[in-house]
Formats: structure tokens, C-alpha cells, sequence
């Protein structure tokens, strides 16, 4: 697994009062299906219901489940190989790698801590060599 974080995903209580607030500290993000994306220098901060993050993620009621590492790979194969090597490293699979519902290919792991991370191939979302994420501009793909 490489030395770097994608997307953090905050679970919040209330999306549209998350976003507003960091729009007042003068962040400027875009919100598509009830998500808002945040490009915060090589990654992204990501608002996200914390009912929906933790059904996501596979856990019960918001838990832990209220913040969200994840790490956007380059191909389904990469997904299961990351997964199986936080497996063989004591970590507790949460929701298993399948098909997700934007076209892409995620599964998540808790650390020993608790800590979720979603690993993640997007085919919307374009890695740079270095791994570094942009978001893209969702308002071109309507």
C-alpha cells in the first residue's frame, strides 16, 4: 500500500449546514448527489450523511464510521491487492471489495484502531503519477 491519502470523508449530521460552513471559511466545493468534494491541495476532502457513510462502509449507526480514510488506486486489481495486504497486516474487513454504484470498484478495512479506509478504483477520477487525486468538474459531465 503507498504512503498516501486520496480523499478524507467526513460523516456529518447535516450536509447542507457542513457545507455552509466551510464555505464561510471561504472553501469552495461542489456538491453532486448529496456529497460535497472540497479539492484541498493533492486531495480531497469529502462531506458525506453519516447514515449513508456508515452503511457505505458496512458498520452499524455512525460508530466509527464518522471520518473516512480513503485511498484511490489505478485498477480493480490494486483494490484487492491492498485489501489483502491490510488483511495480512491485522486488519478487519468491513465491506468486502465489490462493484460500486458510480462505475467503479471499493472495499473497506477498519485498522486495529477502528479507523475505516476505503480503497477505492474510480474510473471518474484521474490519478497523477504520484498518486495525487483532482477532483473532477462535475458540471462538465452532465
Amino acid at each position: 500500500m503507498e504512503q498516501r491519502i486520496s480523499l478524507i470523508t467526513l460523516g456529518v449530521a447535516d450536509v447542507a449546514r457542513a457545507k455552509a460552513f466551510y464555505e464561510q471559511l471561504g472553501w469552495q466545493g461542489q456538491e453532486v448527489e448529496e456529497t460535497v468534494f472540497f479539492q484541498a491541495g493533492g486531495l480531497a476532502l469529502v462531506l458525506w450523511g453519516r447514515d449513508k457513510l456508515a452503511d457505505d462502509a458496512g458498520i452499524e449507526g455512525p460508530g466509527t464510521g464518522a471520518m473516512t480514510l480513503a485511498q484511490n488506486v489505478r485498477s480493480r486489481a490494486e483494490v484487492d491487492e491492498v485489501i489483502a495486504t491490510a488483511t495480512k497486516a491485522g486488519a478487519t474487513i468491513t465491506k468486502p471489495a465489490r462493484d460500486t454504484f458510480y462505475g467503479g470498484y471499493a472495499g473497506y478495512f477498519a485498522d486495529p484502531d477502528g479507523h475505516l479506509w476505503e480503497i477505492a478504483w474510480n474510473p471518474g477520477f484521474t490519478l497523477a503519477e504520484d498518486g495525487s487525486l483532482t477532483v473532477p468538474d462535475f458540471s462538465a459531465m452532465d
